[in-house]
């Protein structure tokens, strides 16, 4: 009887920056970037490096990371609120923050 065992590799890196053993074609990439960012104004430029096994389509991988960024756009949404409403709380009620406050 054969045994069938499944095989793959997947890894998933995000840089924000240039890396200390970056190829020089890398670190001019790098540059180019920040300097889009800096026109931009607002922006942040990642890359988004993977390696999967057995072959993915490059449209399911398209699908999974516009799902994550929609995970972080949700995530980055309710920190804001949570921020706003902090804000909020502060001015009404700044006591409360204050250091040594009892009730």
């Amino acid at each position: 009887m054969k045994v069938y065992k499944p095989e793959w590799h997947c890894t998933f890196r995000v840089n924000e920056g240039v890396e200390e053993s970056a190829s020089w074609k890398e670190r001019i990439a790098w540059r180019l970037r920040a300097m889009a960012d800096k026109l931009d104004g607002g922006g942040r430029t990642i890359r988004i490096d993977y390696s999967i096994f057995p072959r993915v389509s490059r449209q399911d991988i398209d699908s999974c990371l516009g799902k994550g960024f929609e995970v972080t756009q949700s995530l980055l949404t309710q920190l804001a609120h949570q921020a706003a409403c902090e804000d909020v709380m502060r001015d009404a009620k700044a006591e409360l923050f204050e250091e040594g406050y009892h009730h």
